[in-house]
């Protein structure tokens, strides 16, 4: 339960504190700044609370926007303060600040200041973030006399606040398939899920069951199961889309939400490749060397956009000039609103890339459907990665300390490379991380594609590439183009892996060396969300104890040279590796979401 404090009595015919009381709040009247810090002391401190001036006029979704998010410490809307336990003490101390001020006691004349608002101001100046959200049509106002009461509330009235609740749930950016083919309809399945106490985390475990029997249903390898895959992939992407449209319809964002949603999309697209391979192989087509290769495109093409966006959050102010002119053909395009859409639909996002899926699984085979895939998402890589080496080459702002930290962190630089990197600290002179980078990646994705399987000599190539790894992050990642230096190193390690699979005399190969670089990029995609959470990396133990991106490509080179002429004995190698990885990961990022320190990360909606 959560504790609503009102600076002053209620304004007769005011439907304030039922409203209140609505959202899960109890309401308590206090009669100034003084009295209000004396009740906020009573509140258990474990508990949010929130402070609103009794005159506040506007919808019941702006207070719910305003005071019930828990995602913020603290947030704030015109008339309206809510701070979480950890803001708490800021709020207390400005209560102080504000009882002790001239007239600050005074009962009578407390409303009139709009105590909620001068709190805000307050906790801003003290450092405490408020979040102010966007409201857009819906109203929040303190009137100040009986006529701006009238006008507020006839602003009220005017607004259909559960149609601006509604086109909220939907996310501002999505693709033109999600927003036109499936929001029109989501968005309603969403209202029905909460009216009925359904959870976010209910629909998403939904949505992922789902998409395990669609892959099931396409292990079969007949064209009634592959049919069957197809219609149930859509589903589970319409019960995708509507578990975040829930969570923002109803403001149920929770720790153990962010982890399900960050992780189960990946689960579900490899377990769908994986069901299609055994289809197809049930057909007497082996096309595990082309869903592995979907995936590591796809996975690749992530921790560009992963680090491009790290690299530039924050950036010192300098960058702006620069930024404004590269982007100048983007902005004259996005006046022409067809070529918004277009340029969202030709990068292959998510909604696009599962109705290709579905389609094609249902109308042609397997294999046509993971060269669709590779196709579709190289050409969107090369596209978006093509456009941000051009920003990036432009731009002449400082990159922060913290996108550097970022950066060094998305490398996932296990022991090896760490060694290395402490021996050359302060003796790279101006070697570039980036071109290092990609020279060890070039250096070992040649060796492993063109020298024969067990050839000793991927052996000193492998340690060349554990060096240049180290050099690599032997300085901070502050150059225009050293957020290619992760995308650089995802790329060596699963194409190796890759590779080395793709040529080993077992037919089981390519299977397990799949479910290590879904292990692996589990690990990848995890990190990417504790630190978009502002929680960090995952521990460093982690990452030594997996071995980090160099340290996996030399294991598995070894155990190519070593167990080449050995039977099956590479493929449990690569078995047992992948699940060691998987395990230990897993078990770290469960511990780490359902904690009370995790973040809730998810994607805003629609403005009001």
């Amino acid at each position: 339960m959560s504790t609503a404090i009102l600076t002053g009595p209620p304004v007769p015919g005011s439907s304030l504190d039922v409203d209140l009381r609505s959202l899960g709040f109890d309401v308590e009247v206090a009669s100034g700044p003084h009295e209000t810090g004396t009740l906020l002391a009573r509140v258990p401190a474990g508990q949010r609370v929130a402070v609103v001036d009794p005159r506040f006029v506007g919808h019941l979704h702006a207070l719910r926007l305003a005071l019930t998010d828990p995602r913020f410490p603290a947030a704030a809307a015109p008339g309206a303060l809510t701070a979480q336990p950890e803001a708490r003490p800021a709020l207390a101390r400005a209560l102080d600040t504000a009882a002790a001020a001239p007239g600050g006691a005074g009962a009578p004349h407390a409303v009139v200041d709009n105590l909620p608002d001068s709190l805000a101001e307050a906790l801003d100046a003290e450092g405490v973030a408020v979040h102010r959200p966007q409201l857009g049509t819906l109203v929040a106002a303190v009137p100040a006399d009986p006529e701006a009461r009238h006008e507020a509330r006839a602003a009220v009235e005017a607004v259909d606040e559960e149609a601006v609740r509604l086109r909220s749930a939907v996310k501002a950016h999505d693709g033109f398939f999600t927003t036109f083919f499936i929001s029109p309809y989501s968005r309603y399945i969403a209202r029905w899920c909460a009216r009925r106490g359904l959870t976010p985390n209910q629909v998403t475990t939904a949505s992922l069951l789902t998409a395990l029997v669609a892959a099931g249903c396409a292990a079969t390898g007949d064209r009634a199961g592959y049919v069957a895959a197809g219609v149930l992939l859509l589903l589970s992407f319409v019960l995708d889309c509507t578990d975040g449209q829930l969570a923002r319809y109803s403001l149920q964002y929770s720790t153990m939400g962010a982890w399900l949603d960050a992780t189960f999309d990946r689960a579900k697209e490899y377990s769908f490749y994986a069901g299609l391979a055994l289809g197809a192989a049930r057909d007497g087509d082996d096309v595990w060397a082309l869903a592995l290769g979907a995936m590591v495109i796809m996975t690749c093409r992530h921790v560009v956009d992963f680090s491009f966006n790290e690299a530039n959050l924050g950036e010192a102010e300098g960058a702006g000039a620069t930024a404004k002119t590269s982007l100048a053909l983007s902005n004259r395009l996005d006046s022409v609103g067809w070529t918004v859409w277009a340029r969202r639909m030709i990068i292959l996002p998510i909604g696009e890339r599962w109705a290709m899926i579905a389609v094609l699984t249902a109308t042609t085979t397997p294999r046509i459907v993971f060269w669709a895939l590779i196709v579709g998402c190289a050409f969107g890589a090369c596209y978006t990665s093509a456009g941000r080496v051009l920003r990036s080459v432009t731009r002449k702002g400082t990159r922060t300390d913290r996108a550097a930290r970022a950066l060094a962190d998305l490398t996932d630089s296990g022991p090896l490379a760490e060694l290395q990197a402490r021996l050359l600290r302060g003796r790279t002179g101006a070697v570039a991380p980036v071109f290092v980078a990609a020279l060890g990646a070039a250096a070992m994705i040649a060796g492993a594609v063109t020298l024969p399987f067990g050839d000793v000599r991927l052996i000193p190539v492998a340690v060349i590439y554990v060096m240049t790894a180290g050099l690599a992050v032997a300085r901070p990642l502050k150059g225009a183009l050293d957020w290619l230096v992760p995308p650089f190193f995802r790329a060596a390690e699963y194409v190796t892996v890759l590779a080395l699979a793709a040529k080993a005399d077992s037919a089981h190969a390519l299977p397990a060396a799949f479910g290590l670089v879904a292990a692996v990029a589990y690990h990848h995609y995890d990190t990417v969300y504790r630190i978009r959470g502002g929680t960090g990396a995952p521990p460093a133990w982690l990452v030594r104890t997996i071995g980090g991106h160099e340290g996996r490509t030399l294991v598995v080179t070894v155990l190519a040279a070593l167990l080449a002429n050995r039977g099956n004995d590479f493929t449990s190698a690569l078995t047992a590796l992948a699940v060691a990885v998987g395990l230990v990961v897993l078990v770290e990022s469960i511990r780490f979401w359902v904690s009370s320190g995790a973040p809730a990360v998810h994607d805003e909606g629609e403005t009001a």
